[in-house]
């Protein structure tokens, strides 16, 4: 069963030409918070805070590390796909497929 705000796909990554899963995964961000942490779902979007405030990209590094650290990848495998200057966002998780994705963010 295929989930509205997260999907998995496959692409060919490395130079043995294996296929990886790819995750993306639509966020509603809210920062300056009190605390790093998942709230919920909410609209089809994973809706997610951080401490970090929007300005300079901090808030989306910190949006990426906090996923990354969740997802028990490294932090160069997690990037903003869409929606860098908004609250609403699509970011992208390498080599995570999209039930353990969620799984790691505690949605299910």
């Amino acid at each position: 069963m295929e989930c509205r705000s997260a999907r998995s796909t496959s692409r060919t990554w490395g130079s043995d030409g294996g296929a990886r899963p790819v995750s993306d995964l639509r966020v509603r961000l809210q920062p300056r918070a009190g605390r790093s942490e998942v709230v919920g779902e909410r609209d089809g979007a994973v809706v997610i805070r951080v401490a970090a405030p929007p300005v300079e990209g901090r808030a989306n590094e910190a949006l990426c590390a906090f996923i990354a650290e969740r997802a028990g990848v490294p932090k160069r495998t997690v990037s903003v796909v869409a929606g860098e200057r908004a609250r609403d966002k699509v970011v992208r998780v390498d080599g995570v497929d999209a039930m353990q994705l969620r799984r790691a963010l505690g949605l299910l």
